[in-house]
């Protein structure tokens, strides 16, 4: 794909005005640590909002999109819309609890929930654990969806694409290492307009070179004729028949509860958590969680999945499908945006790397070298260390961007290692019982377990499925296969529960004062927390079975709301009414629910930091 002039002009003013806003911002977030890593807990809720999905939207997201499409038609992205459940559990049951606890980190609520040498052991093993390996495996997937769409767009070695994308993560560097998240959630939203933007302009030239949505779908049938197995791409839910229809399963009654994977975590965290953080009060904090939901599974897809369903035609044959994506986008979109489309993959390469950077270098500095190795330096010290941190972090994923081949594949070890975990995550806000072992036990039990069930050391395990399973491929449970990954997950998970359960009971319960200090602090359901809520003066306003009843609802807010979209783009009035009524009946419901019981009282629970914040002279 060959730029013009303009096309580069074009890319430079983006950059320029990224960079404009990181030196805009460079004095206010140099006013403390809280105003560097959740920007003074001041930011609105749509700017908070706005600036999950654009995280969440990085350069992978369509091109793995595109490659769920191919393998498993439109049903594939089950993948991550099952998600949307645990989503809707963070916004109604976690987000006003996070903002209450008053941390700078997620990983902080270690030693806020837990006592002793096993709290500060998982404080510090955790923020390592996701700082380094975890965040490198996100980031390295990220970079290599960005190598592969300049290899394919600007024709050049992977080795050439790899260099210019440290030049653009150089980059990235400088404008959030000098203005920390103000700079990231501002630019988040610049990103999030002009990826939209971009992507839609793509679907809609895409379409119309296949000759629009009737002749789409006319394509599709053949093809799926073609294929044979009964495959149908565009069907928004597998069939039975399908030998996918097993992990669909696994997503829609596992996945959403039990797995860790970022973005979507039980009971929030990571740079969801952040943005919590920073919001304004409970009110903007529940509200930017809900608006992240609805902009995150509702409105983005589609364009997605067009451009995708136009791949699978126009390509069949693609070797790599996930570069189905990048190769619609080279043949048929106009000359003149191409300058814009390479300005927008790089907006979701940044975005999503700014994120990764500034939460990495929170959890390396704030909970692990402040808190284990240099507790008393001045606060010029720890801005330094964060600067280096987020080289070193940065680093680490340029080089695992040259060993990964599949950003599907890293999705799912990602998963895998850390399936079962979820549930307590969920737990040790609302059961009084859970202790720092039951974490570091359900770690442990779903990293072990995930990685021995991968290896031929599982492959007796394998032949006893297969006695009733004979889909299930000979040897290990191999994660690139349905069958393979739905029983890894099945597995992990059962083994997982069972190990951080039987640790919770067979050692002993934190110390009565710290679970009275965290009651009142957090104020959870009662329910769970009876031999503590007794013994405190202030009791919880939350009820469960409201938060319940709103999750209901915002799950079908967020499915009819998709589906109705979905029925709309293919022609199918009926059904594309009756979901969006549904959808707008559930977004009716879930506001006349928290205007019943006072948002105004949400917006005074102001949650006091548990650290004094020092002035940084950065």
């Amino acid at each position: 794909m060959q730029l013009t002039s303009l096309d580069w002009i074009v890319i430079a003013v983006y950059f320029a005005v990224n960079l404009a806003i990181g030196f805009h911002y460079y004095r206010k977030a140099s006013g403390s640590v809280g105003e560097f890593f959740i920007s003074g807990r001041s930011v609105p809720w749509w700017l908070a909002g706005t600036s999950m999905v654009a995280t969440t939207f990085g350069a992978d997201t369509p091109l793995v999109v595109t490659g769920l499409v191919y393998k498993y038609g439109v049903a594939g992205n089950w993948f991550w819309w099952s998600f949307a459940l645990s989503g809707m559990l963070t916004v109604f049951f976690f987000a006003r609890l996070w903002r209450r606890a008053g941390v700078l980190t997620d990983m902080e609520l270690a030693e806020l929930r837990y006592s002793g040498k096993p709290a500060a052991f998982l404080r510090g093993f955790r923020a390592l654990y996701l700082a380094l390996p975890v965040n490198t495996i996100i980031m390295g997937w990220v970079n290599l969806a960005m190598v592969k769409i300049l290899i394919l767009t600007l024709g050049i070695s992977k080795l050439h694409a790899v260099e210019i994308t440290l030049g653009i993560a150089a980059f990235i560097l400088v404008y959030a290492t000098s203005s920390g998240l103000w700079s990231v959630l501002w630019t988040d939203v610049i990103q999030f307009v002009l990826k939209m933007s971009v992507v839609i302009a793509l679907a809609f030239f895409a379409v119309q070179a296949v000759g629009g949505i009737g002749a789409l779908e006319a394509k599709l049938r053949l093809h799926d004729a073609a294929v044979g197995n009964g495959t149908n791409t565009l069907a928004f839910v597998p069939d039975w028949t399908s030998s996918w229809f097993i992990m669909f399963l696994v997503f829609l009654s596992l996945n959403w509860w039990a797995s860790w994977y970022p973005g979507a975590e039980p009971g929030g965290g990571g740079y969801i958590a952040q943005r919590i953080f920073s919001a304004k009060n409970e009110k903007h904090s529940l509200a930017a969680t809900l608006w992240f939901n609805i902009a995150h599974y509702a409105v983005r897809p589609w364009p997605w999945i067009l451009t995708a369903l136009v791949a699978v035609v126009l390509y069949p044959a693609q070797k790599d499908p996930e570069l189905g994506y990048i190769q619609v986008m080279i043949t048929h979109l106009p000359a003149s945006l191409r300058g814009l489309m390479l300005a927008g993959f790089a907006a979701a390469y940044m975005s999503t790397m700014a994120t990764h950077i500034n939460l990495g270098a929170s959890y390396m500095i704030n909970d692990f070298y402040r808190r284990f190795i240099k507790k008393d330096a001045a606060e010029s010290h720890y801005v330094t260390a964060s600067r280096i941190a987020t080289v070193l972090v940065t680093a680490l994923a340029a080089v695992a961007a040259l060993y990964m081949q599949s950003i599907e594949g890293a999705w799912k070890f990602l998963m895998s290692i850390g399936a079962g975990a979820g549930l307590v995550f969920m737990l040790r806000w609302f059961w009084w019982r859970i202790n720092a072992w039951s974490e570091i036990g359900a770690m442990t039990a779903a990293g072990v377990s995930s990685l021995l069930l991968q290896s031929r050391a599982a492959t007796p395990i394998v032949e006893i499925i297969r006695g009733f399973d004979n889909k299930l491929p000979a040897g290990t449970l191999d994660g690139s296969d349905p069958h393979g990954f739905a029983w890894l997950m099945i597995l992990t998970t059962a083994f997982t529960t069972i190990s951080w359960i039987v640790v919770t009971l067979v050692t002993p319960p934190e110390p009565m004062e710290k679970l009275k200090s965290f009651y009142e602090k957090v104020r959870p359901s009662d329910i769970g927390w009876k031999p503590v809520s007794g013994l405190v003066p202030s009791h919880s306003s939350q009820s469960l079975v409201w938060a319940t009843a709103d999750w209901i609802a915002g799950c079908g807010m967020i499915y009819g709301a998709l589906f109705g979209l979905g029925h709309l783009i293919f022609g199918r009035p009926l059904q594309s009414v009756l979901l969006l009524a549904l959808s707008g009946l559930c977004g009716w419901f879930i506001y006349w629910d928290l205007n019943r019981r006072g948002w105004a009282n949400f917006a005074e629970q102001e949650a006091p930091v548990t650290e004094k914040e020092p002035t940084v002279s950065v």
